[in-house]
């Protein structure tokens, strides 16, 4: 999967906003929409979309499907290596649901070749809402599962939880994303394909379909029309600790803390005061304290080297199943699972809503 480059903490918290703003200012030579602000050569446009109100608060916390994220979980748990029967399944299961949700769906297929097993097909999915957006929230996963020989490997955590939390997210919430389809601003959902490595993590042995998409859409030019990149990974275990790992998307991350003190103050997340799992007293989920002197390889990677403002939802340290056949259904927490998928949810409609 992943490869970690060594990492460590410290405390990025500005109680400034202009400060804030001043320090992790993105440099990039068009329209931004990041950080509430829209950064451009000559003008400043913010956008600063507004917390959920009370009300909206407490009707969207409401909305879920447990049933069917179990569902979804079940359908993608599934070893579906590229080029694999298994992983046609997988997508065509993808693909279906969401334009059964009324979404556009369309595959990026392309042909690369890979260490030991050679020339491979691979589709990325892309799923929007309103095709012709001038701007995207883009939440992404991979649905490629890795390739151990010898090990019935089905990657529950990595990735088909987040798979299901997206797809998850679009049936929740199908009603209230549904003025998005004429919206200037809208939702992207990407499912990338081929991240793991087949032999050994280089930078031409995983993340195939990231580096291809990146590569495609700066020259397209349609990288721009990217707010911000939400990459989840790693998904589903209990007790995650989650850090902002980039400044300029330091005040996003903050959102999702704020999202999930107010769940908390509310009593909405289930069995968040102890998962019963881990011996040691819980903590929050989105931590206080920012990493920066390291650098986790992901799909993010090459939308990060293009200016592209990345969220990586990634807990760190990894679950300690990560990469061993012991990564199936029986260490998913579905708790925590609908806790994260409820955070998602509102951050989402925060973000997309909220535009005053």
């Amino acid at each position: 999967m992943r490869h970690l480059l060594g990492w460590g903490s410290a405390i990025i918290r500005n109680s400034s906003w202009t400060s804030a703003l001043r320090n992790i200012l993105p440099k990039r030579k068009k329209k931004i929409y990041n950080l509430g602000v829209c950064f451009e050569a000559e003008d400043v446009t913010v956008y600063n979309p507004s917390q959920l109100s009370d009300v909206q608060f407490l009707e969207y916390s409401n909305l879920s499907d447990g049933q069917h994220l179990r569902e979804a979980v079940q359908n993608i748990l599934i070893p579906r290596v590229v080029g694999t029967a298994n992983h046609s399944i997988v997508r065509q299961y993808i693909v279906n649901s969401l334009r059964d949700l009324k979404w556009h769906v369309e595959l990026n297929s392309f042909h690369d070749k890979a260490p030991i097993v050679g020339q491979l097909h691979f589709h990325n999915i892309i799923a929007t809402l309103n095709p012709q957006a001038e701007r995207y929230l883009v939440l992404a996963c991979h649905y490629d599962s890795k390739y151990i020989p010898d090990v019935e490997f089905v990657g529950a955590i990595d990735s088909a939880v987040p798979c299901a939390m997206l797809l998850n997210l679009a049936k929740v919430l199908e009603e209230q994303l549904r003025p998005l389809q004429t919206a200037k601003l809208s939702l992207m959902l990407l499912f990338f394909d081929g991240e793991e490595a087949f032999e050994e993590w280089g930078p031409n042995d995983s993340i195939y379909g990231a580096r291809h998409l990146a590569k495609l859409w700066e020259k397209q030019g349609k990288l721009d029309r990217i707010d911000m990149l939400v990459l989840l990974d790693l998904l589903g275990a209990p007790d995650p600790a989650f850090y902002s790992f980039f400044g300029n998307t330091e005040l996003w991350f903050m959102r999702l803390a704020d999202l999930e003190q107010r769940l908390a103050e509310k009593s909405l997340l289930e069995r968040y005061v102890n998962s019963g799992v881990n011996n040691w007293d819980p903590t929050r989920y989105f931590q206080p304290q920012a990493l920066r002197s390291g650098l986790v390889e992901d799909d993010h990677i090459p939308f990060l080297r293009r200016n592209v403002p990345v969220v990586h939802l990634i807990p760190m340290p990894f679950p300690s199943v990560w990469h061993t056949q012991h990564d199936n259904e029986s260490v998913i927490d579905y708790a925590t699972t609908n806790n994260l998928a409820l955070i998602i949810r509102l951050f989402t409609l925060e973000y997309l809503l909220g535009a005053k």
